[in-house]
């Protein structure tokens, strides 16, 4: 069997190559990752449902002869439903929500070949840039200083991958989940077009007003590329579906990028102070795609965060009330300060007061943005800007649980200060990658972020293979890592 020192090497498809050659069993493999996951979750507080007892009955039948045959999988604790285990989405009030049946996403994790070994940590309704979600009784710890944060909402996964738990883990991004937490972990994370992986049936592809995207974090490109070939495609009845592929995407990591034209800013809106390790992170990374030959060009943007944070917060709440509140009513409880987070609660009261003409200005503005980043586009084939405005924090520097908390000052102070070059691109539903490329003086990772057109992963993922290629990260370990 492997040892945790040889587990921690391989990434997934590494992982699947050793099982499809008989070198070990899918049964050692998820011992050893069981294994990796007792080593440092004391630690780090990221699994908050064990699942190996779904796991044993995983092995028990044949698995699939997928890409990732027998390989560990963690799933984030939101959104994604797992038939028979509870998904809480971080919150007390959900205690005990379980769902019969799989979801499209993970009946698709399924005929991959994927074992799922448990859930992590996440913010409540992922409404927060930090998992210190009260329900788990424990915050997620950042591998590269536990006294920091791992960001969020899909904090406790991108953790679970920078310290060797897992080489995959399931996350969502609705206004940035997937890439701020890749960059405060110094993991890959991928942001799929809108459209591009399902969400259904129980929760409609235009929830969140079309904002979220859903796919995985991961230590290596390919991985990334071949998760999304599990994943992508329209299920039937979605509301969006981006344009197909013209090949695999994994096969894409595999052939060079054209000479790109990236233009690159350090900021989107003047009124966010960027941290000089922010910049230097984003500075570094131009420097380095123009050593590969492709065309750098600085550019700059003042647009209206507030009135992105604005929008972005309505149409979230649009979706969140109803959904606490429907639900509640099925299980039979009764939303409050006892039962959600001041900053949920909040928001859950605002919704209820809600007016259609709000909901339509923010589709109005989330269209107006992406008509403009559209015609920028005509022009230069990637942007690149930081993935964050700071490096990780202390826990605790941001409270969403302060009972004075209004959830539209929240969301502007905290998360569209953190991530607003993030937040832009759920609203236009564009591609975007955080890129692990920089580590400051105190060793904290702070990731870079790529954005493409509509519909163009391709261009991405081979922009991603060369980098990762060029500026290798997969030797970079936190200090509290498996192996």
């Amino acid at each position: 069997m492997l040892t945790l020192a040889e587990y921690s090497r391989y990434d997934g498809l590494g992982l699947a190559d050793l099982v499809r050659r008989g070198e070990i069993s899918a049964q050692e493999l998820t011992a050893v990752a069981q294994q990796a996951i007792a080593a440092v979750d004391p630690q780090l507080g990221l699994v908050v449902h064990d699942m190996r007892a779904e796991a044993a009955a995983t092995l028990a039948r044949p698995l699939p002869e997928g890409p990732f045959r027998g390989v560990p999988l963690l799933l984030k604790d939101f959104v994604i439903n797992y038939a028979g285990v509870a998904t809480r989405f971080g919150s007390r009030l959900f205690e005990g929500l379980i769902p019969d049946h799989d979801n499209e996403m993970m009946a698709r994790f399924r005929r991959a070949g994927f074992v799922t070994l448990g859930k992590t940590s996440c913010p409540e309704f992922g409404f927060s840039p930090t998992a210190e979600a009260v329900v788990y009784g424990r915050p997620a710890r950042n591998p590269w200083d536990p006294s920091r944060t791992t960001s969020g909402s899909s904090g406790g996964s991108a953790a679970a991958v920078a310290a060797r738990v897992v080489p995959i883990a399931y996350g969502d991004d609705g206004g940035g989940s997937i890439r701020l937490p890749a960059s405060h972990n110094g993991v890959f994370g991928l942001k799929p077009s809108r459209g591009r992986v399902p969400m259904g049936p129980d929760i409609p592809d235009s929830a969140f007003a079309g904002l979220a995207a859903c796919h995985a974090l991961t230590r290596s490109v390919r991985d990334s590329a071949a998760v999304l070939d599990a994943l992508a495609g329209a299920d039937p009845g979605a509301t969006y579906t981006a344009p197909p592929p013209v090949r695999p995407f994994l096969e894409e990591t595999r052939l060079p990028p054209p000479r790109l034209r990236i233009a690159w800013t350090s900021t989107l809106s003047n009124d966010v102070t960027v941290h000089a390790d922010c910049q230097a992170a984003v500075e570094d990374a131009a420097t380095l795609c123009a050593s590969l030959g492709h065309e750098v060009v600085p550019v700059t943007f003042d647009l209206d965060r507030v009135a992105l944070s604005r929008a972005w917060c309505t149409a979230i709440i649009g979706w969140l009330q109803p959904v606490v509140d429907g639900t509640a009513a099925m299980l039979g409880r009764t939303p409050g300060p006892d039962t959600l987070e001041a900053v949920t609660w909040s928001a859950v009261q605002h919704g209820r007061k809600q007016k259609t003409a709000e909901i339509v200005g923010a589709h109005m503005l989330f269209n107006a943005l992406s008509r403009q980043f559209a015609a920028f586009f005509g022009d230069y084939d990637i942007l690149l800007t930081p993935t964050v405005s700071q490096p990780p924090q202390p826990l605790g520097a941001v409270n969403q649980n302060d009972p004075a908390i209004d959830a539209y000052d929240y969301t502007e102070r905290f998360l569209m200060r953190l991530g607003h070059t993030c937040a832009f691109f759920n609203a236009t539903g564009q591609p975007a990658m955080s890129v692990p490329l920089f580590w400051n003086r105190d060793g904290l990772p702070i990731g870079s972020q790529f954005v493409a057109r509509y519909g163009d992963e391709a261009t991405l993922l081979r922009l991603a293979a060369q980098l990762e290629h060029a500026r290798p990260w997969e030797g970079r370990r936190p200090p509290v890592c498996a192996g």
